[in-house]
C-alpha cells in the first residue's frame, strides 16, 4: 500500500481554501461589488482558462467519445449547480453556517457510495460521521447572523442543495479518475461547466462596476478564483486515486474550523469553550474515518 500522506495533507490544504473562502466570497456579495450568479461565471470561465493553459505542460490522453456525456454531467452537478446555489445561498446566510452546512457532504456521500459504488458502510466509519456532526452542529447553533436581511434558512437550503450536488459530483469522477489523469478531465470540467452557468450569470457580469473594486476585493475574488477553485479542484481528484469517496467527502468537517477561526482573526467572531468542543469532535471525526482500512482507494 502506498503511503496516504500527501492525500491527506491536499485535503486538508482543501478545505482550509474552502473555509477562508466563504469570508471572502460573502464579503464581495454583500458588498454589492458583484452579484452570485455574475460572480460564478467569473470564476468558472478564468478558471477554465488556468487549467487549459495548465494543460499544456500535462498528460496528453485520448477522451473516449461516449465520455463526453459523463463530463457533462459532472460538470453540471460539480461546477454549475453546485456553485450557483453556494453562491447564491451564501448571499442570504452567514460564512460560519454555510460551512456548517457542507458538513452534511460525507452523510449524502456515504449514501450514494454504497448504492452507485458499493462501497461497505462500517460502523467506524458511521461513528466517526455523527461524531463529526455534533461538533459541527454545536457549532451552527451558537453562530447565527446579526444581518436582519439575512434569510438563513432559505441560504442554508442552498447551501444544503450544494452539498448534495457536490457530493453527487465526487461519485462521478471517482470513476473517471480510474480512467483518464485528473488533469485530462478538469479542463473538460470546466469548459462545460462555463457553458453552463453562462445564461445565468452573463447579465449580472455585465453590470459590474469594477473601478469600484479595492485591493481587499480583487484579493478576494482572485483567492477564489485561483485558491479555491484552480487549486482545489486540481487536488481532490488526485485524493480520490488514493481515497475512498467517503474518506474525501468526510473531510469537509474541517471547513468550519478553519471558517471560524478566520472569522476571529478578521475579528467578526470569538473563541469561547463551547467553540472549542465543537472543533474537537470535528477533529475526532474525521480522525475515526481517515484511520481504517477505506483510506485505500475503493476497489
Amino acid at each position: 500500500m502506498k503511503n496516504n500522506s500527501f492525500a491527506l495533507f491536499a485535503l486538508i490544504l482543501v478545505q482550509l481554501f474552502y473555509g477562508v473562502t466563504f469570508t471572502f466570497a460573502n464579503d464581495v456579495i454583500d458588498g454589492g461589488y458583484i452579484q452570485p450568479y455574475g460572480f460564478i461565471l467569473f470564476r468558472v470561465s478564468l478558471a477554465a482558462v488556468l487549467f487549459w493553459v495548465f494543460s499544456i505542460w500535462t498528460p496528453k490522453e485520448k477522451i473516449d467519445r461516449l465520455d463526453y456525456p459523463k463530463f457533462m454531467i459532472a460538470a453540471f452537478f460539480g461546477v454549475a449547480l453546485n456553485m450557483l446555489a453556494f453562491f447564491k445561498g451564501l448571499q442570504f446566510t452567514t460564512p460560519i453556517n454555510g460551512s456548517v452546512i457542507m458538513v452534511t457532504t460525507p452523510i449524502i456521500v456515504l449514501v450514494l457510495s454504497a448504492f452507485i459504488l458499493g462501497e461497505k458502510i462500517i460502523k467506524i466509519k458511521l461513528l466517526g460521521i455523527f461524531i463529526g456532526l455534533s461538533g459541527a452542529l454545536i457549532l451552527s447553533v451558537y453562530n447565527r447572523s446579526n444581518n436582519s436581511a439575512d434569510n438563513v434558512l432559505l441560504g442554508n437550503f442552498l447551501v444544503l442543495v450544494n452539498a448534495a450536488s457536490y457530493s453527487y459530483y465526487l461519485i462521478l469522477i471517482k470513476k473517471l479518475t480510474n480512467k483518464y489523469h485528473p488533469y485530462t478531465f478538469i479542463k473538460w470540467l470546466f469548459l462545460f461547466g462555463t457553458f453552463f452557468v453562462l445564461p445565468f450569470g452573463y447579465s449580472e457580469l455585465s453590470s459590474v462596476k469594477w473601478s469600484s473594486f479595492t485591493p481587499y476585493v480583487w484579493f478576494s475574488i482572485l483567492f477564489v478564483v485561483v485558491c479555491a477553485t484552480f487549486a482545489t479542484y486540481l487536488l481532490n481528484p488526485l485524493a480520490l486515486r488514493k481515497l475512498s469517496a467517503t474518506t474525501v467527502s468526510t473531510f469537509v468537517y474541517i471547513q468550519p474550523i478553519f471558517a471560524g477561526i478566520f472569522a476571529i482573526i478578521m475579528g467578526s467572531d470569538s473563541l469561547n469553550a463551547i467553540k472549542i468542543t465543537a472543533a474537537s469532535l470535528i477533529f475526532l471525526g474525521v480522525y475515526l474515518v481517515s484511520k481504517n482500512s477505506n483510506l485505500q482507494a475503493a476497489k
